[in-house]
């Protein structure tokens, strides 16, 4: 099975090195057969092909078995027209992945920003292809104009087609875990577009009796993600409440560099850390590789199951238990987390965690 990697900007890189430490070494131990491939996107391809992402590489992408995606600095990149294309987007547009799915939890052996005695273990399952996102919302052009200097104009689609179909990746979800999803909306300001979304999910509802269903205002999921997060167990949003509430639920939960994240589409899927970039501590070796650590392990997670391949599963289970096994111990922790490990040798603490402690510097 072949993986694609593509580390992109800023610490992408280097998180991206330490996840493959990680990766290599769950290959080995569980053999998995996979082999990867790397290619260039963000500025390292801006730089040598005039554009951020090269449409060669969303083709070849499609023929692999999972993409590994370092961080992008889409802020910092020219405009569209000068090349500066949003890789992110660009997947998930061009890989059609439209449920990014995004896990918080807390651990009792790390600090956390939840009342004390609150703990939290949630999933946010995104619709990432549509919403309120002016670079994915038209088949030409984008969703926002300016008709004279003064007045700009943004449009937001909502569809049934991508609402069924993230509505039921969230009750397949939550059927293994603890049968409860909550639809996040605000209806009552938009009546026709979240209005849709909810008839939508509560469709779907009906092919899942055994899983409990409501719904939320986004403000006030908001409140209760900081008042009561136990009540939480899968959440399913359109495409910017989704965005806002899962870094919302990962920074009460400890931290957004302790949180996966993955962009699926039925057939495709791809890691990528739920942080940015962060150029101003880059080639430093003191980034938190956990995020991304975590993203390929729920890559492959993905890949088993939808493949039906149990060692993938198997292997991601045990690249999750790993990292908690090397951050329950405070010496072994990044900067960010009142450690000194630095973020390659974190991945390697990783890898050992995997494997075994020779195997693993071997890879």
């Amino acid at each position: 099975m072949r993986i694609l990697v593509l580390p992109c900007d800023g610490i992408g890189p280097e998180i991206v090195e330490s996840s493959m430490l990680v990766l290599r070494a769950a290959n080995e131990k569980f053999k998995l057969d996979l082999s990867f491939d790397y290619d260039d996107v963000g500025f390292e391809s801006l730089k040598k092909h005039g554009t951020t992402l090269r449409q060669e590489v969303l083709e070849n992408a499609k023929e692999y078995d999972g993409v590994i995606l370092g961080t992008q600095s889409h802020a910092d990149y020219p405009t569209p027209e000068e090349g500066g294309r949003n890789v992110s987007a660009g997947f998930r547009i061009g890989l059609d992945l439209y449920a990014n799915v995004r896990p918080a939890r807390t651990r009792p052996f790390l600090p956390s920003s939840m009342r004390e005695g609150k703990t939290m273990d949630l999933v946010i399952m995104r619709e990432a292809t549509e919403g309120f996102y002016p670079d994915r919302n038209m088949t030409k052009g984008w969703g926002e104009v300016m008709p004279s200097p003064d007045m700009a104009l943004s449009t937001r689609k909502i569809t049934r087609h991508c609402s069924d179909r993230i509505a039921r990746r969230a009750f397949e979800l939550a059927m293994k875990r603890d049968k409860k999803v909550t639809a996040i909306h605000k209806s009552n300001s938009f009546h026709m577009t979240d209005g849709l979304f909810l008839e939508c999910v509560y469709n779907v509802a009906k092919e899942f009796p055994e899983v409990q269903v409501d719904d939320l205002l986004v403000d006030a999921a908001a409140a209760h993600l900081v008042r009561s997060p136990e009540r939480f167990d899968v959440l399913v949003a359109t495409n910017f409440y989704g965005d806002i509430i899962s870094d919302l639920a990962s920074e009460l939960s400890g931290s957004l560099g302790l949180a996966g994240s993955m962009m699926a589409s039925d057939t495709n899927c791809c890691a990528q850390a739920q942080h940015g970039s962060a150029p101003d501590i880059a080639g430093k070796d003191i980034a938190n590789p956990v995020s991304m650590i975590l993203s390929v392990a729920m890559l492959l997670e993905w890949m088993g199951e939808n493949k039906n391949k149990p060692a993938l599963v198997e292997a991601g289970a045990a690249m999750i238990g790993a990292v908690d096994a090397v951050l329950e111990d405070p010496t072994k922790r990044t900067s960010d987390l009142g450690g000194s490990t630095g973020c390659k040798a974190f991945g390697e603490a990783v890898a050992q965690a995997v494997y075994g402690e020779a195997v693993a510097k071997a890879i």
